[in-house]
């Protein structure tokens, strides 16, 4: 099953936050961890996050944790951080090393691996709420903290397309981002990206 994907080159990551943010709808996550069932998800909704400058950045104002780290190293690596103290969230580190700028994935349209998805999240496999939020899509697909900084370029966490899809032309909806009232000026900015009709998207609009 996982050969029916194509993955993406590193080369892809390396592009500006915003145009990954909209070239990530429609590209797939596959989770293939050894010895786990194979899971993976379309990407139907993204945010773009570009620090130092945004204010809604973890990096904003180019603070170097430990926890943002990985946001300044080489593009094409995850960062995964808790969300409101109880689930996790699966960004992807975008452009040039040294520059911290993101994508979080905000939700995904099941396509591999529904029965360990349903068990992983007790919901049936067709519910919506399987994977339409950022903490319950890396529960769905057993993302957590053991993936921060995990290269998404191997096998068995990585981005790519289906063989049969990827030619297929999405219709892309664009919007300010979600639950980023603190951020001044910032939150009026058009980043958020989502696959406009899909039943997975987390948040109107949807359309």
């Amino acid at each position: 099953m996982i050969e029916c994907f194509d993955p993406v080159s590193r080369e892809f990551f390396a592009q500006p936050v915003l145009s990954l943010a909209r070239r990530l709808i429609g590209s797939v996550i596959v989770s293939a961890p050894p010895g786990e069932a194979l899971t993976a998800g379309k990407i139907v909704e993204t945010e773009a996050y570009r620090g130092p400058d945004d204010l809604t950045a973890h990096s904003r104002g180019g603070l170097r944790t430990k926890r943002t780290e990985v946001m300044f190293g080489h593009p094409g690596h995850a960062y995964v951080f808790l969300l409101y103290g109880s689930s996790w969230a699966f960004n992807i580190v975008a452009g040039a090393e040294g520059s911290p700028h993101a994508v979080l994935v905000r939700a995904v349209e099941p396509l591999v691996g529904f029965g360990t998805m349903a068990l992983r999240r007790s919901r049936s496999a067709d519910h919506r709420e399987l994977t339409n939020g950022p903490g319950k899509l890396c529960q769905a697909l057993g993302i957590d903290k053991r993936h921060n900084g995990a290269d998404l370029t191997s096998p068995e966490l990585f981005i790519g397309f289906s063989k049969k899809a990827r030619a297929v032309k999405l219709r892309v909806g664009r919007s300010a981002r979600i639950n980023i009232a603190y951020a001044g000026s910032w939150v009026s900015r058009q980043w958020r990206f989502y696959e406009a009709g899909n039943r997975y998207v987390s948040a109107a609009p949807r359309i």
